[in-house]
């Protein structure tokens, strides 16, 4: 399927961005007078940059620089991320069981990207978006009967076909789930590159995360992309980063902030997107409902 439109900011992402934002400020300190003035300062923002001309996702990275500077805190999300990855290590013997007692290798790639997805539900304070631990083996479970869009197979066949792979991370906690997938790339010989992001934004996984899912026994290598923005913002990547992107056969994406971005590049390669419709914006644009699983290849 080719998305033919870019995936701009729409008024109601305002609400999003604002919760977001005063989570994440409560979060990072208990000094009013801080928690004041980073209000202040992202209204402001927001008063000169909010229209449709951006994406979410730079409006996003855009808040979380405001908030990181004002309070001092460079991961408001720390703990949560961290209980995130404890809590999927929990679970993930049962989802690598759910792989491992697939038929066949289609059917064991196709058990991992669900698995995959269904870890994308792992991410906070979006508005109308609840994150239940203790509801993860149901998700992982009911991950097939909520796939709208399934080009799983379309991404195997490529896969097959691919020397070098890029996997872009995102959430910890999710990025347990990702093991698995990433394990079965391997099994299909491809030569694996995963990418995590070079600082913290949101609860996205950083190389700390990483380590803990320990991915760097797993894949071939461990990079990041050298910034701290939500998605793939070209611009603000490294060389080492954009080195890799432009000299792999395929990249595999998670969630939303890489759907909201790669929509907006000229793809030069197939680009395999997995992720859950958290928002109402996201889904319209993909044209199914909120709250369902996609897995999609952008070219």
């Amino acid at each position: 399927m080719e998305v033919q439109t870019k995936m701009k900011i729409q008024p109601e992402c305002a609400v999003c961005i604002i919760h977001r934002g005063y989570q994440q400020i409560a979060a990072a300190t208990n000094n009013i007078e801080l928690q004041f003035k980073a209000i202040r300062e992202l209204f402001h923002f927001l008063s000169q940059n909010f229209d449709q001309t951006k994406t979410p996702a730079w409006i996003g990275t855009q808040r979380d620089r405001i908030i990181k500077k004002v309070t001092g805190n460079d991961d408001p999300y720390r703990e949560r991320k961290r209980l995130s990855n404890q809590k999927a290590m929990e679970i993930l013997p049962l989802a690598r069981n759910i792989v491992n007692l697939a038929d066949n290798e289609y059917e064991r790639f196709r058990k991992a990207c669900l698995c995959a997805i269904a870890g994308n539900i792992m991410e906070f304070d979006i508005p109308g978006h609840f994150v239940s631990y203790d509801s993860l083996k149901e998700v992982i479970e009911n991950a097939e009967k909520e796939l709208v869009i399934d080009q799983i197979k379309e991404i195997y066949e490529l896969v097959k076909k691919s020397e070098r792979v890029l996997f872009l991370t995102d959430n910890a906690g999710e990025i347990l789930f990702d093991t698995l997938l990433i394990g079965e790339l391997k099994n299909l010989g491809a030569y694996v590159i995963v990418a995590v992001k070079g600082g913290p934004v949101l609860n996205d996984a950083t190389m700390e995360d990483a380590e803990f899912a320990g991915l760097d026994k797993i894949a071939d290598e461990v990079i990041t992309t050298g910034t701290d923005a939500v998605g793939l913002q070209i611009e603000e990547c490294s060389q080492e980063f954009l080195k890799v992107h432009e000299n792999v056969d395929l990249v595999i994406a998670k969630g939303m902030g890489y759907a909201e971005t790669l929509t907006e590049l000229k793809l030069k390669v197939p680009h395999a997107l997995l992720f859950r419709t958290k928002c109402n914006p996201v889904a319209r644009f993909f044209g199914v409902e909120r709250n369902r699983n996609v897995a999609i290849i952008l070219s």
